[in-house]
């Protein structure tokens, strides 16, 4: 029987979905497949991309374990695909790879001064709150006022983490650095804003809801934003998910504080909508000092248009969360425009002419960009591994398949990779940290005392 070695880089959802779909299909050959991780943990996003107050899509998690720990795919974490093994070194030992790298940069926002002192993206805060090696562990949390733009579930998780009185984070496993940060953060209003109306917001139901359970804090909306003409109210009658989201809203506009008025809360989350992004202003020393908006109308299909009416928020922060875009990979065909893999159907292709990569496939936000939520990545990896399969007769013939070239290539350069048993090493010592404290799992941050503690060292 013919045997498909297969290497997966990225050892997030998609990555371990498109193993697990391959190992359950029907097919005419045996598969050994091979996880490579950047990282020394595996989960992509769901670990280091979603709040720690967010323990229901975390359980996902728990899907993926399952997956792994029937030990029949490897892992190895803490190889950095270009520098510790490259695409040749796929091409001597695998038939075939398939990247799921996912988007973790910021999508850039256009405007003048939006790159002032106190400018971030979200990507990197979400990074910084979730404990990711990479990142600095210190955050300048300085504004009492802070801007955040977009209207999808990235801009509200920013929002509620600074909103959010850091106390109420400490039953999730927040990191300690973390957690002192947040606390002495002297914020008091927090403003999201978003280019459509409340009927075209790109967030769901739970997220909004979320926000309106945070302790002592307000939410603010705004009479002016709720005069819908027909197509949103034909968003609202006809969508379920649009009609949650206005009735949530709508409770909004009954209590005190709509408007900003009467509120009692030591903290304000105000929702700004039909607001189109204009300018970062800066004072004498090139810090943030005001974020100035188009106010914007519908233009009756879906769309808007500006008014031409300026408004301006003073604000000493303010966070893009206008979408994330993917990174180009060594030796990796990449479309500069959309931040993905060139591909049709998960079979990636050439930039320049179009055709086929043999041997060369995408899965989740790297195929396709940073849209769907999770759920959406297994039909994703289904139509990718559909082609794979079905590609046998284009796989690369590589000149040592076997299952000991790997550790043994990683080895003589050096690399610390870590393992399944590894994850699980690290895993218990999370867990035992945060027991002392009731909490779930206290994360370990610094690389070197991840990667440490997995290799049992």
């Amino acid at each position: 029987m013919t045997k498909l070695r297969l290497a997966i880089v990225g050892a997030g959802p998609a990555g371990i979905y498109a193993a697990d779909i391959l190992l359950k299909a029907e097919r005419k050959f045996d598969v050994s497949i091979d996880l490579f991780e950047q990282l020394p943990a595996p989960y992509g996003l769901v670990r280091y991309g979603v709040a720690p107050d967010h323990p229901r899509i975390k359980g996902i998690i728990t899907a993926l374990r399952e997956v792994l720990d029937r030990g029949v795919i490897r892992i190895f974490g803490n190889v950095h695909f270009g520098r510790d093994i490259t695409l040749e070194d796929l091409k001597r030992h695998y038939h075939a790879v398939i990247f799921s790298t996912g988007a973790i940069r910021d999508a850039d926002l256009d405007i003048p001064g939006i790159d002032a002192a106190g400018s971030y993206g979200a990507a990197d805060f979400v990074s910084w709150f979730d404990g990711h090696p990479d990142v600095p562990r210190d955050w300048p949390l300085e504004a009492e006022s802070v801007a955040v733009i977009g209207n999808g579930n990235v801009a509200l998780d920013i929002a509620r983490m600074l909103a959010k009185h850091a106390e109420d984070l400490l039953p999730t496993e927040v990191p300690a650095n973390v957690y002192d940060g947040l606390a002495a953060s002297p914020v008091t209003d927090v403003h999201v804003f978003g280019r459509r109306g409340p009927a075209n917001v790109k967030f769901t139901p739970l997220e909004l809801r979320e926000l309106g359970e945070l302790r002592d804090v307000d939410m603010v909306v705004y009479d002016e934003d709720f005069d819908y003409d027909e197509a949103a109210q034909a968003a609202v009658a006809s969508n379920k998910q649009v009609m949650v989201i206005d009735r949530v809203l709508q409770s909004w506009r009954k209590r005190d504080s709509v408007n900003n008025a009467g509120g009692t809360a030591s903290r304000r989350l105000h929702l700004h909508f039909w607001a189109k992004p204009v300018e970062v202003k800066t004072d004498a020393d090139g810090r943030t000092s005001a974020f100035v908006y188009e106010r914007t109308r519908s233009d009756g299909a879906g769309g808007v248009v500006g008014t031409g009416e300026l408004r301006e928020v003073p604000i000493q922060a303010i966070y893009r969360a206008v979408g994330y875009f993917g990174s180009p990979l060594d030796g990796v065909p990449f479309d500069e425009k959309h931040g993905v893999i060139p591909n049709r159907e998960g079979q990636v292709l050439d930039g320049d002419s179009n055709q086929r990569v043999p041997g060369v496939y995408a899965t989740g936000w790297i195929k396709r960009g940073p849209v769907g939520l999770i759920g959406h990545t297994k039909s994703d990896a289904m139509e990718t591994i559909s082609h794979l399969i079905n590609d046998q007769g284009a796989w690369w013939q590589p000149v040592d398949p076997s299952e000991a070239a790997v550790p043994e290539l990683l080895a003589s350069r050096g690399v610390r990779w870590t393992d399944l048993e590894g994850w699980h090493r690290l895993d218990e010592r999370e867990i035992a940290l945060g027991a002392p404290e009731g909490r779930a799992r206290i994360k370990v941050v610094p690389r070197d005392e991840m990667v440490d503690i997995s290799r049992g060292e």
